[in-house]
């Protein structure tokens, strides 16, 4: 995959997660949830806009088993708990090697570079912080929603994104 290729994939990636979590956070029931999810979406959305300053002039497609993994959680959970379980479970650690792979097998410039290493740092700060607001929440033994978020894991294995979001496929 070509440098540029490679990034516009990437900028898909944080340009869905910004517009899923900005959708999301102002239908979401548990105000914790909804704060961490505004919080999400504003923070992806500055990725995506690093990505859009280093790449100039480039469209932005919705990356679909991406957007599929976080509409399927938020349909599955009106507080927001699911959706966050997507972000720090299944869809983040997936683009995190998405991120590891375009720096292990693309010639990156300096500039690329820095939005990747800008993108891991506050993908991972963002999974963090999913971790904290959960802590002071009460744990879900819903059988359905376990269920439910395991689920998430076995549509993207289905659809070909067992480890990541492309790159390296």
């Amino acid at each position: 995959m070509a440098t540029r290729d490679t990034m516009v994939h990437l900028f898909s990636c944080f340009d869905t997660m910004y517009v899923a979590f900005g959708e999301a956070a102002p239908t979401l029931t548990n105000d914790a949830h909804v704060v961490r999810a505004y919080e999400s979406g504003r923070a992806f959305g500055s990725v995506a806009l690093a990505f859009r300053e280093y790449l100039g002039d480039a469209p932005s497609e919705v990356l679909a088993p991406l957007e599929d993994a976080l509409r399927h959680a938020r349909e599955g959970d009106d507080t927001g708990a699911m959706m966050l379980f997507a972000l720090a479970m299944v869809v983040g650690p997936r683009v995190l090697v998405s991120l590891r792979d375009a720096r292990d097998q693309v010639e990156l410039d300096e500039g690329a570079l820095v939005v990747l290493n800008l993108a891991s740092k506050v993908l991972v700060e963002e999974i963090l912080r999913v971790g904290d607001a959960s802590k002071d929440q009460a744990p879900i033994e819903d059988s359905s929603w376990q269920a439910g978020a395991q689920e998430l894991s076995r549509r993207l294995d289905a659809s070909g994104n067992a480890e990541s979001f492309g790159i390296s496929r």
